[in-house]
């Protein structure tokens, strides 16, 4: 969420700023209801100000009453008192009224803001859409065959290890299974690249639910923006996520983190769940953009200076297991126009598949500055008792696991239909090869 001081101090920045993103949200309508807001609530202040000073003059009217041996003045004294407390009962009414409007326009505004995007950092590349991204660099040489690569849904199919029939017989289209070796290798990846994240790049491993409230999801960013594209429980209003960046971000909700406790790095593997709307007819081949995927996530709260720094070492934790798979890869900074809706910069990895002929991505590294900590309430201190500042959260696939499989099973197969393993996997599947049944 945009910080309402910014908006209101600096509207035009803002208002520049989501231009930049392609995002055409009016901001008058918000500095209406704030300016609104705020006249309501100097106005209840000055009415329970007024009521204060009527209460205690009420007060001494009564203790003069009680000390007067005047029967008339005390009459008198009792009935300016009985008056003051009438015209008081109609500032109560009047102070109740306006704490009602108070809530109806902190509600409107709140809904109103939920749905700004946040600002990209100064040093993203200015462009409307994906066309506009920036390749940084280019990591390894794509594979040359003597032979024509297969793309992973028909070499998975000959070996036997994913069975996409059968998984539309189960759940419909956009859903598969994985057999044998192919369950294994899944399985394999997992294991490793969380052994490798959290015992050498010094993360700490989370296995968080996959079901979430309403207001964790609302944290992170995915709703309302992302409403029609999340699985939800109607009957307990329970959100399944679409990535395990959603409970991570809710992990410190309506917390506030003591000295020395930033920064916090996550590491965690997860189902994902996603409708795919926005994709429809796209990549309906294979296991590139389905419904339900697995996936390794990296997550870091840091002190809101060294953000830009860790956004880096974040990328190159989520770099080396791609390096280590020894595929080639490369590294591209996203425009205004191509970010999400939660970041302020990213970066996406892209893992070259060659039967496919593409390039996959299989993790967008961002830096989300405060806007999910805003959203989450999430706090900390620098000192003991010194005041409460906003931490920046930064999150990216380390990595997406059906991407990998298909740039591993594309790069390392062999003319025979058969797949190598790469050797950093193999004291994890067991196995050297995948042969086709």
């Amino acid at each position: 969420m945009l910080d309402l001081d910014l908006i209101r101090s600096n509207s035009d920045l803002v208002r520049q700023a989501l231009k930049r993103r392609g995002d055409g949200t009016m901001l008058e309508p918000i500095l209406d209801l704030d300016t609104r807001r705020r006249e309501a609530v100097h106005e209840g202040d000055n009415l329970r100000e007024q009521r204060n000073d009527v209460s205690q003059r009420i007060g001494h009217l009564l203790n003069e009453s009680k000390r007067t041996r005047d029967k008339d003045q005390a009459k008198e004294l009792s009935i300016r008192v009985e008056n003051m407390k009438e015209a008081m009962r109609t500032v109560g009414e009047q102070i109740k009224a306006l704490e009602s409007q108070v809530r109806e326009l902190d509600t409107h505004l709140s809904s109103i803001l939920l749905t700004l995007p946040n600002i990209p950092l100064p040093n993203v590349p200015e462009g409307p859409d994906e066309t506009a991204n920036i390749v940084v660099r280019t990591e390894g040489e794509p594979a040359s065959f003597d032979f024509s690569p297969l793309a992973h849904w028909d070499l998975a199919e000959r070996l036997g290890i994913i069975d996409f029939e059968r998984g539309a017989k189960l759940s419909g289209s956009r859903f598969y299974l994985l057999c044998g070796a192919g369950a294994r290798l899944q399985r394999s990846l997992i294991s490793w690249m969380l052994d490798l994240h959290s015992n050498e790049h010094g993360y700490t491993e989370i296995y968080p639910p996959a079901l979430v409230l309403q207001e964790v999801m609302q944290g992170s960013g995915n709703l309302p923006k992302f409403n029609e594209n999340l699985y939800r429980d109607e009957e307990d209003d329970l959100w399944l996520i679409p990535s395990a960046e959603v409970p991570l971000t809710g992990l410190h909700r309506n917390e506030v983190l003591e000295p020395g406790a930033l920064p916090k790095n996550y590491v965690s593997y997860t189902p994902c769940f996603r409708r795919e709307k926005a994709a429809a007819g796209r990549d309906t081949r294979g296991i590139k953009r389905v419904h339900q995927f697995d996936k390794v996530e990296l997550y870091k709260l840091v002190e809101p200076e060294r953000s830009q720094e860790e956004i880096l070492t974040l990328l190159g934790n989520a770099e080396e297991v791609i390096r280590r798979l020894g595929i080639p890869y490369r590294v591209v900074q996203l425009c205004t126009g191509d970010l999400g809706f939660q970041s302020a910069m990213s970066y996406d990895l892209e893992m070259w598949a060659p039967g496919c002929m593409e390039w996959l991505e299989v993790s967008s590294c961002s830096n989300c500055t405060d806007f999910q900590a805003r959203r989450s309430n999430i706090r900390f201190r620098r000192e003991h008792g010194g005041k409460l500042d906003l931490p920046h959260t930064l999150n990216g696939s380390g990595l997406a696991i059906p991407r990998v499989m298909i740039a591993i099973l594309e790069t390392f197969q062999r003319p025979d239909g058969s797949v190598v393993i790469p050797e950093v996997l193999r004291p994890y599947t067991g196995f050297e090869v995948i042969n086709p049944e």
